[in-house]
């Protein structure tokens, strides 16, 4: 079954880390840093984006859900349905507390994200 957009649900998370992410007005509004994979259910977690900073110093990282994220080939990236107000008022985190108690520290996101995500 392909995504909304057409394409296919496999994708290798080499490919993923660094791809731009867009909002659906065509800025750029970040990258996916990372996607935490949750071992035991094999599946993703969640996806990791940075917005700002500069080479890494003073950037936030949001974690969203992975369904969130559409590829879209003449970006050559991924498009979020979201404004860049909407994400810049989302929760951010540094990278490493994501991971705390297995992942649970990005929880306050995926409830800030639940109006937001497709159904």
């Amino acid at each position: 079954m392909p995504t909304p957009s057409g394409h296919t649900r496999a994708i290798a998370a080499s490919r993923v880390t660094g791809t731009s992410v867009y909002n659906e007005q065509g800025e750029k509004i970040g990258h996916v840093e990372d996607v935490v994979l949750d071992k035991m259910s094999d599946k993703v977690m969640f996806a990791v984006l940075g917005f700002g900073g500069f080479l890494g110093i003073g950037e936030r990282y949001h974690a969203m859900p992975w369904s969130m994220l559409d590829y879209n080939s003449d970006t050559g990236g991924y498009v979020v349905g979201l404004s860049r107000d909407v994400l810049e008022k989302a929760p951010s985190y540094d990278l490493n507390d994501l991971m705390k108690q297995d992942g649970a520290g990005q929880s306050p996101s995926m409830d800030y994200y639940a109006p937001y995500a497709r159904h």
